[in-house]
């Protein structure tokens, strides 16, 4: 099968609700993945590592678009590096689709930093490209309060401000941007609502009717969080509507 979209990454928790979403629009879906997988429904997948270099030249091969959703916290700019080069060496361009993190460039450090070096990747490339920032997904939010919860005591730290957003609308407006024209740099995603690390512990603690004491901890270094370098800025088009109590009411039920 001749796949007319690539998508990498796509095993993981956005990549399976992109992939999911592309063939309900009658999209054949190529996913690079490092472990053999058995291909149907419309979906070919293909073995590679983008941090080894391995495999790509063949995943991109006829691919008008690539969706570009792995990622790892070490080597992702690398990753990032590699997939452009195999990319830029087909004979017609593919259209390079990326998702970034809301604030990269206001606390361009570890992951963040490697994802700001990634987007000056895609954008220099000389591919025609798409970048989507978006906020913390709902799902790692669940993750780190479930763990928090065992302890008696729930330590957070103060003043962290965050706007997380459901994975599957920035699917959604990941498949809008595939589906379209190369746009630049599109306006960032994030979740209807601001809160604090706190309000979302205890969000979480109300729908599993649990009882624990939350502890605010000063923590140094993030001073660009508390200024709001993790909100998006201004009204953007493509917000999420779905809360976080209504995601918790689905996931936990």
């Amino acid at each position: 099968m001749t796949s007319r979209l690539l998508v990498t990454g796509g095993t993981g928790t956005l990549g399976r609700l992109v992939v999911g979403r592309l063939r309900a629009a009658d999209c054949d879906v190529r996913v690079l993945s490092r472990r053999s997988r058995a291909s149907g429904a419309g979906v070919e997948y293909v073995t590679g590592d983008l941090a080894k270099d391995e495999g790509i030249a063949s995943a991109v091969k006829g691919a008008s678009v690539i969706v570009h959703l792995a990622s790892e916290k070490k080597g992702d700019a690398e990753a990032t590096r590699n997939l452009v080069r195999a990319a830029s060496a087909q004979d017609r361009a593919p259209h390079l689709v990326y998702v970034s993190i809301v604030g990269v460039d206001s606390l361009s450090f570890g992951y963040f930093g490697a994802k700001l070096a990634s987007e000056r990747i895609v954008a220099d490339s000389g591919l025609p490209w798409t970048v989507l920032r978006a906020t913390q997904f709902y799902d790692l939010i669940l993750t780190g309060a479930q763990k928090a919860a065992k302890l008696p005591v729930v330590p957070v730290p103060s003043g962290f401000l965050v706007q997380p957003v459901d994975a599957d609308e920035v699917a959604a407006r990941l498949v809008e941007l595939t589906l379209g024209r190369p746009a630049g740099r599109v306006p960032d995603m994030g979740g209807p609502r601001v809160s604090s690390a706190a309000e979302l512990v205890q969000g979480y603690l109300r729908a599993v009717e649990r009882r624990r004491r939350i502890l605010p901890v000063w923590m140094p270094g993030i001073g660009p969080v508390r200024a709001g370098a993790l909100l998006v800025s201004g009204t953007s088009p493509a917000a999420g509507r779905r809360t976080w109590e209504e995601f918790l009411a689905a996931r936990l039920r």
